[in-house]
């Protein structure tokens, strides 16, 4: 088989990339063309994305994606989940909110008040997060005037094609879509007063959207494609994640945790319910039976503080590296704490929680978070596997975390069981296999797509000591 190639857009919450994918000959690898910053601005009404920027970023990175590779056959984007523009008239009405921003907890209020979580999860499957986008559509007047709602890969999908659709992975987390059979709730949003008109046609990985809006296609130098991948960046990467077998837990990691199994059926018990454990949908009719942890957010805003006290940049490696060294106990605090989720000073906050016991020195500060990320990773493997009745075997760890020796083996030694990191980049490697196979260059079936990852890409064991 000749060698075929794609772009992937991979957008996460504190930056982004363009990537050019290979595949055929026994290879699947990545070439990163840009990366750009990404996070949260604050405005007048609130915390917001600076989408303009993000978009013009994209536009940029595909042109020199195929600048450099002529041979590209098609666009996938993904991206964190939940967040939306509100569009009339084919125009954004105004920035998207960022999932942070504190206007969600007043839809809390008012959607639990309408629909008892308990019977929410019976409907939608989903752990309770304050963000969640119908707690965000609740509050938000703008979609009184608007005429539809796009999740933010469908968003940049629309821009560059000029088509409407919902990915049927990331609609998943809207807390809108029916956990049973995959479909909008319309019951659901019309006892929650949100306009049916606003959801988009549903849409599977592998089909294809539109072609790049002529203008566009000349500006960047072909009218390619636009390919509905897992759109939701954990759909992607669990595609990419190379499970040994069934009895494999997955954790995907980034400023996030996602830490679950895979199932073909829904575990709609009270049990899941109160553990928190959530359905998102998966490409191939999965579900992702996962828990949200606080991941290396912890970390990188820790660091962050640091820097702006210090004044200069601080060298993350060494840091690690003077933190593995950190003898004895160290102390663990609860990594999904509600203090923790915001920016801003998180080292003050987690030695409020952490009290007494909180180490002065940075290295086994940082020591300190990562076991905590670990407890809490091994807390959600126990979960995971009790609620779903499988003895696990193994645990792949994919995803930035995977760089982080420290942590996988913390999450190894807590958990019992070997964990197998990598690969690094599994999210923008799913978004690659599932264009390549919508365009016949790549296996038919899950299993093979993992196993053409697992033979391109020899994961690190870290055995629990």
């Amino acid at each position: 088989m000749s060698v075929r190639a794609v772009v992937a857009v991979d957008l996460g919450a504190t930056s982004g990339r363009v990537m050019i994918g290979r595949i055929g000959d026994g290879r699947l690898d990545l070439e990163l063309v840009s990366r750009f910053p990404n996070g949260p601005v604050e405005r007048e009404d609130g915390l917001h994305w600076d989408f303009d920027a993000l978009y013009e970023h994209v536009v940029a990175g595909l042109a020199e994606a195929v600048r450099r590779e002529p041979r590209i056959e098609s666009i996938g984007i993904d991206s964190w989940a939940v967040d939306y523009g509100v569009l009339k008239d084919g125009a954004l009405l105004a920035e998207p909110f960022h999932y942070r921003d504190e206007r969600s907890a007043r839809g809390v209020d008012e959607v639990h008040d309408i629909v008892p979580f308990a019977e929410l999860y019976q409907r939608n499957g989903l752990q309770f997060l304050p963000f969640n986008t119908l707690y965000q559509y609740r509050v938000d007047e703008r979609l009184a005037e608007a005429d539809t709602a796009l999740l933010i890969p469908d968003l940049i999908a629309f821009l560059l094609t000029g088509v409407a659709a919902a990915e049927r992975t990331n609609s998943s987390t809207t807390g809108l879509l029916s956990v049973t059979d995959g479909e909008w709730d319309t019951a659901l949003t019309d006892r929650l007063g949100i306009a049916t008109r606003i959801l988009p046609r549903l849409v599977d990985p592998g089909t294809t959207i539109g072609v790049l809006r002529p203008e566009l296609a000349a500006r960047i130098g072909a009218a390619l494609p636009v390919i509905a991948v897992g759109s939701h960046d954990t759909a992607s990467a669990v595609v990419a994640a190379p499970l040994s077998s069934p009895a494999s837990a997955y954790i995907s990691c980034g400023t996030w945790g996602l830490v679950g199994v895979e199932l073909t059926q829904p575990v709609l018990t009270d049990a899941a319910r109160t553990a928190n454990f959530t359905h998102e949908l998966g490409v191939d009719d999965r579900y992702r039976f996962l828990h949200n942890v606080t991941g290396l957010w912890l970390l990188s805003e820790t660091v962050r503080a640091w820097e702006a006290e210090d004044g200069g940049a601080i060298d993350l490696p060494e840091l690690l590296a003077a933190a593995s060294e950190v003898s004895g106990d160290v102390p663990v605090f609860d990594a999904d704490d509600p203090s923790l989720s915001a920016p801003g000073d998180m080292p003050g906050r987690i030695a409020a929680l952490l009290g007494d016991r909180a180490p002065k020195p940075r290295p086994a500060f940082a020591r300190s978070i990562v076991e905590s990320i670990a407890a809490a990773f091994a807390r959600a493997v126990r979960t995971a596997a009790d609620l779903s009745g499988r003895e696990l075997d193994s645990i792949h760890l994919v995803g930035g975390g995977s760089l982080n020796r420290l942590l996988c083996q913390a999450t190894a030694d807590r958990t019992g069981l070997p964990v197998l990191a990598g690969p690094v980049e599994a999210t923008a490697l799913g978004n690659v296999l599932v264009q390549a196979r919508a365009l016949g260059a790549a296996p038919a079936s899950l299993e093979e797509l993992r196993a053409v990852v697992a033979a391109t890409h020899t994961p690190a064991r870290f055995d629990p000591r």
